[in-house]
């Protein structure tokens, strides 16, 4: 695999001025390279024959559709599973031809957690901070792909479930799903970014209700306190998704992974910085063909036609 150029921004407090940094790395930040199991081979591009073994993988048009795949546990996350999903989002991530990812447990629940037959191996606190880094890789490869992601929720998405799906950029659910962080039932603490994700989407009055409660949430509850973009019918989370990365397709790309690495920097940072960090990427995009092709367009009035470029 060649190394590519990596242009990346960096923030100077003393001159008060964003700057470019270039490295260059040999893998995606989604590589499989350091995943706990077998998922160690890296897949190219998207469109070679894909086989895994707790996910399955396939495309609606521009979409890649991620499926949990481990009915007999109810799709409890595992190690391994946390690995393939690393792999199939970075193999996503480098075909221009698929333009968001949906994430999904099928038409029946979402996740049930995660996989308690491995968290309960884990006795100490070396052993945590090693099973919780690959919690958190997955969440941050979610929130750094420079695509959309939509989390198309059926059924139960509890703890763990619900830890994944906060970490996707919108969630879909259908009337029939419910949500939970069970943690305080059985003595411990979420731990893949459900203290920290849940009360930034939901505000911390609701998070820490459902926090203390530990009790499952309805759809039309989750709709209301902004823990799911949209509510439907039971059994079109998928579709209504699917729906959405049509309009996706139509968008400039670069423009859709700037503003989404803007939106979630920005989060963490002061206004101000923010703001600057805003205008950073702003006048970044402004030499990019897309960006000539889009005003082109509309002045010609006619469709764009947007390379990623």
């Amino acid at each position: 695999m060649q190394a590519r150029p990596i242009i990346g921004t960096h923030f100077d407090q003393r001159n008060s001025r964003w700057s470019h940094r270039t490295s260059v790395r040999s893998t995606p930040f989604c590589s499989p390279s350091d995943t706990v199991g077998d998922a160690t081979h890296i897949l190219e591009d998207w469109s070679r024959q894909m086989t895994y073994e707790t996910i399955k993988v396939r495309n609606e048009g521009a979409a890649a559709v991620l499926v949990l795949n481990r009915p007999e546990r109810r799709n409890a996350i595992s190690t391994r599973l946390m690995g393939e999903l690393i792999e199939a989002l970075g193999a996503a991530e480098r075909d221009p031809a698929i333009r968001a990812v949906i994430v999904t447990g099928g038409p029946t629940y979402f996740a049930a957690g995660a996989d308690l037959n491995e968290a309960l191996q884990v006795q100490t606190a070396a052993q945590g901070m090693a099973y919780f880094k690959q919690w958190h890789r997955l969440n941050q490869c979610i929130e750094e792909l420079d695509k959309p992601v939509i989390a198309a929720i059926e059924g139960f998405c509890i703890t763990g479930g619900l830890e994944l799906a906060l970490a996707c950029d919108l969630r879909v659910a259908g009337e029939g799903a419910t949500f939970a962080v069970t943690s305080s039932k059985i003595g411990t603490v979420a731990g893949a970014g459900g203290t920290q994700r849940l009360p930034r989407i939901v505000g911390v009055s609701n998070a820490l209700e459902l926090l203390f409660s530990a009790d499952p949430i309805d759809a039309k509850e989750a709709h209301r306190i902004g823990l799911i973009n949209r509510l439907v019918k039971q059994g079109e989370a998928l579709a209504t998704a699917t729906a959405m990365v049509k309009v996706y397709e139509e968008r400039a790309p670069l423009s859709l992974a700037l503003v989404k690495r803007a939106v979630h920097r920005g989060m963490q940072m002061d206004l101000a910085s923010a703001i600057d960090f805003e205008t950073f990427l702003v006048t970044t995009i402004y030499g990019t063909e897309d960006k000539r092709e889009g005003i082109s367009a509309f002045l010609e009035k006619r469709t764009a036609r947007f390379k990623g470029k």
